[in-house]
């Protein structure tokens, strides 16, 4: 009778064995769902950007709580299990961020690790001067008038800087390398004319350095004539053929008469330069002073740094602007002075 009995209560345990199993599996199954839910987006469908600082020596949890109460993540306990298991409790980088609820619980995490602060962006145009550079970096709120001032006076340790006088406020015009920058936002004045001289000694040395010591010719006296072309030249194309009227002249002693250095001189833009702009008493005035001028004019960019050491060869020596941006090319005055004519110059 035990026998029979036993038989029969056998299918019950194992029913039970399997029943107990599955609710294990699917409690197991529910709840690796739903800590897979709290790994993504609290909300896909919002893009909007949330400002997060995080100061320094702040812990995990602390940043578990100021996520949590932007709504950025589902829950902290799981923010914290998560980068506990990865070891990154003790990774997450200071800083302002900005994150969105459409981001996942990983990609807020990644950022917070690999330090992925707001930057401040600006771009230098080619041909930008020293000065207009330091509105443009007042203007991001980069610095101060004062602290403009003060930086473009200091000793920078740059090999192609060594030979220019610290009292020289304008030492640093034409090495000020055009180029878009992504900064943060506690970057001083100085640090960023370090990042923008560093940029323009990577070039230089990468693609000019040989070009030029196979001429002979200096850093200096290569972004000088660099600078000329940058700010003559509007159209491209044009860029070697102006650097070849400046090399000319230069080579047949003749007076440079470029009026973006007149206009250097005087220390402001005009459409047009008169007569009595041409006599201004500075050694930048290349209608009264031979030679180049005795500094770069402007920051040039790459494809004028080009054209000053790679100029096109031909007999021109004038050239007229003709009223779209391009020029009228000239081998004799006579033929320059009915180019001015034809073009209202």
């Amino acid at each position: 009778m035990s026998e029979i009995k036993l038989r029969l209560e056998k299918p019950k345990v194992v029913a039970i064995i399997l029943a107990v199993l599955f609710i294990i599996l699917a409690g197991v199954f529910f709840t690796g769902q739903m800590i897979a839910r709290q790994y993504q987006p609290v909300d896909p469908s919002d893009k909007t950007m949330v400002d997060i600082v995080i100061p320094e020596k702040t812990g995990a949890r602390q940043v578990a709580d100021l996520l949590y109460y932007e709504r950025l993540i589902h829950k902290q306990s799981v923010f914290l299990a998560y980068c506990q298991k990865n070891g990154y409790d003790s990774s997450l980088k200071a800083g302002h961020y900005r994150f969105s609820r459409s981001q996942s619980l990983k990609e807020i995490v990644d950022d917070l690790v690999q330090g992925r602060i707001v930057n401040i962006s600006f771009t230098i145009p080619e041909g930008y001067t020293l000065e207009q550079i330091g509105r443009l970096l007042i203007k991001k709120q980069l610095c101060s008038q004062e602290e403009w001032n003060m930086s473009i006076r200091q000793d920078y340790d740059f090999a192609f800087l060594k030979a220019l006088p610290l009292e020289n406020e304008n030492r640093l015009e034409g090495f000020l390398y055009p180029e878009t920058y992504f900064v943060p936002e506690d970057y001083n004045c100085q640090q960023v004319i370090v990042l923008m001289l560093n940029n323009f000694e990577q070039v230089w040395q990468k693609k000019f350095a040989e070009q030029a010591q196979a001429k002979n010719w200096s850093v200096y006296h290569t972004i000088t004539l660099a600078s000329l072309i940058e700010k003559e030249a509007q159209v491209p194309e044009e860029r070697a053929m102006i650097a070849g009227v400046i090399l000319n002249r230069l080579n047949a002693g003749m007076l440079l008469q470029i009026d973006a250095s007149v206009l250097y001189a005087l220390q402001r833009h005009k459409e047009l330069v008169t007569y009595a702009d041409l006599e201004v008493n500075s050694p930048y005035n290349t209608y009264k002073y031979a030679g180049l001028p005795p500094g770069p004019i402007a920051c040039p960019g790459e494809a004028s740094i080009n054209a000053a050491l790679n100029p096109k060869e031909h007999s021109y020596y004038y050239y007229v602007a003709k009223g779209d941006g391009s020029h009228f090319f000239s081998r004799t005055y006579r033929e320059h002075l009915q180019a001015q004519e034809k073009y209202g110059q």
